[in-house]
């Protein structure tokens, strides 16, 4: 069908304890699949919902969910994507309720509202524009302006990913350019930064420092192949390279060493179309 809505069993009441229950929801060839969450409550770290850009098989794996905060928006590369829940035998939760979507080829589909955050624009196809804007008390890190445009692949994608709303007491910010530093030295809290290249263009992020206390410092990256990276202790960690036009940190510190963190370079790469 060209929509409609996926539940976990027992949804809104918890789904069973030792489930395993996969949905593959398959579109016309050539269109693509839209999610949108509705609902997520799922028992952290104990029962997982897994997502495959594809049949139900690991080399499709793309992300795994947990936890209590609604996921944003999930599009397929292809005709084909799939959901599995796997639960313990232990405590369960509400579950999830999603609503899926065929997208046409000149759809971008929606790309949702980030928390604290307020989406101007309601149409989501090729050349349609959306702006984006944060409640007072939060400041937006990334892009406000997204452009539904056609990749060089001949896919409708938006030119820049959705910007998150940011306290404004917290540190971090926006940043452009060809190439430049990231420091977390002298912070003492939480800090995000968001990295933007030109669309088409990918960025790769070296780190020169790194010193942080296993348990209590971490490095959250977001953006590259791998779903989700998170660093910490003492080693340097290898060089990151985004998939897209973006990269995101997020920096967590619970000790107050000063002179603890890391520091890195950015570089932006132009692709080279052959």
């Amino acid at each position: 069908g060209w929509n409609g809505t996926i539940e976990s069993p027992g949804f809104p009441y918890g789904y069973p304890n030792g489930a395993n229950c996969t949905w593959v929801i398959v579109a016309e060839k050539g269109n693509r699949i839209h999610i949108v969450f509705q609902s997520f409550a799922v028992e952290e770290e104990y029962d997982f919902l897994s997502l495959y850009d594809g049949h139900p098989q690991p080399a499709n794996f793309r992300t795994r969910l947990t936890g209590f905060t609604i996921p944003p928006p999930v599009t397929s590369s292809d005709s084909i994507f799939s959901l599995r829940l796997t639960s313990d035998f232990a405590v369960s939760a509400h579950g999830f309720k999603v609503a899926y979507e065929e997208l046409r080829s000149s759809s971008c589909g929606n790309p949702g509202v980030p928390a604290k955050g307020i989406r101007n624009g309601t149409q989501f196809n090729v050349g349609d524009k959306i702006r984006y804007r944060c409640v007072t008390g939060y400041v937006l890190d990334g892009h406000s302006l997204l452009t539904c445009v056609t990749s060089t692949a001949g896919v409708s994608v938006w030119d820049f990913p959705v910007p998150i709303c940011r306290a404004e007491d917290t540190c971090g910010g926006t940043l452009r350019g060809s190439s430049g530093l990231i420091s977390s030295l002298g912070s003492s809290r939480e800090c995000k930064w968001t990295i933007l290249a030109d669309p088409g263009d990918t960025i790769s992020l070296v780190f020169t420092e790194f010193q942080m206390e296993e348990k209590s410092d971490y490095l959250e990256i977001e953006g590259s192949k791998q779903p989700t990276i998170w660093l910490t202790g003492k080693n340097i960690p290898a060089s990151v390279i985004s998939n897209k036009n973006w990269l995101r940190l997020h920096f967590v510190t619970e000790s107050n060493h000063r002179h603890r963190g890391f520091r890195a370079q950015y570089q932006g790469k132009t692709q080279l179309l052959h």
